[in-house]
């Protein structure tokens, strides 16, 4: 095993100093990552300056939609790149996902709660506190294909603004059809982005201030048990004397591979949690989504900036995310 390990990362450096020294210096490309990715793609910058970025969710008509949380709305990226509003005052909607109605359920920040913002004759709050403790910071969101709502919440953290903020209540909650609100973990130090895979049987969970993603076997009502390290993040660093690896969004693809954005940039994992590649970006990306009508085109969204990068993968169709 571990001259194999050895034999693809030897591939891969290779294959990258082949592909760096062909294109433009200052072009961003593709590494070569079998079945993912061709070798010296050019990542195109769609559009930078936006006010935050984060939550992207394919669109059924082809398009993204991402949210610009410090500017309290949503974003739309056409086929063609056109870049329009989507939704004003959108209460500081982070994750974005899309239930089998077509209703946008997002996890807000502004007054923070989980509900529907869009259609807006459809909005509904589905919860805002766990046992009479307000959320602090809902942060990422997935779907199941009962329509129970896994979400997290990042808690609270020191910044320039608020150098002793109150104290923090991560957690990861899942919230059913029926609405009954359960805390599925409150040991995960900063959870960010969430991810199902195919099958719905394994939960991804993205623990910023971590060097692994984590992993739990689902069970009925959205229960999870079995933690587990799932995959180990090249962008486990120290920065400012803080450990992080950075890991923020989570998608899959057709064939369940996870990507993640971290430090380094996208990281690419196969359904085993065998490192497969690094997709590096100009910015650090924050979060990540496969869109338009074939699902080829994995958009990244990440300190004010948006890129598009079309790969061999195809994301996978089953959901919007």
């Amino acid at each position: 095993m571990l001259l194999k390990t050895s034999h693809t990362k030897l591939f891969l450096a290779l294959a990258a100093l082949a592909f760096t020294a062909s294109a433009q210096a200052d072009d961003p490309v593709t590494p070569p990552i079998p079945g993912v990715a061709a070798g010296g793609v050019i990542i195109e910058l769609i559009k930078d300056g936006f006010k935050g970025t984060e939550g992207p969710i394919g669109y059924p008509d082809g398009s993204l939609l991402f949210t610009e949380t410090q500017a309290n709305r949503i974003i739309r990226i056409a086929p063609d790149n056109t870049v329009s509003t989507f939704l004003e005052n959108s209460n500081g909607a982070n994750g974005l996902a899309l239930n089998a109605s077509g209703e946008i359920i997002a996890v807000q920040t502004l007054k923070p709660q989980v509900g529907i913002i869009y259609p807006l004759d459809k909005q509904k709050t589905f919860t805002e506190n766990f046992e009479g403790t307000l959320f602090q910071r809902p942060n990422d969101v997935v779907l199941d294909k009962s329509g129970g709502i896994f979400f997290t919440d990042s808690g609270t953290r020191p910044t320039k603004e608020t150098p002793t903020p109150p104290v923090s209540h991560p957690g990861v909650f899942y919230v059913t059809p029926a609405g009954q609100l359960t805390r599925l973990a409150n040991d995960i130090e900063r959870p960010n982005g969430i991810q199902l895979s195919k099958d719905e049987k394994v939960l991804y969970v993205a623990n910023t201030l971590g060097e692994n993603i984590l992993a739990y076997d689902v069970g009925t009502n959205g229960a999870i048990s079995n933690k587990r390290n799932f995959a180990k993040l090249d962008g486990w660093k120290n920065e400012d004397n803080i450990w992080s690896s950075g890991a923020d969004g989570l998608a899959i693809d057709d064939e369940d591979r996870l990507y993640v954005a971290s430090n380094s940039g996208i990281e690419v994992f196969s359904a085993k949690g065998e490192a497969l590649g690094i997709i590096i970006l100009p910015k650090k990306p924050q979060n990540i989504a496969f869109a338009g009508t074939d699902k080829k085109t994995l958009y990244a969204v990440g300190r004010g900036a948006a890129y598009k990068i079309p790969l061999l993968a195809q994301g996978f169709k089953g959901r919007a995310k």
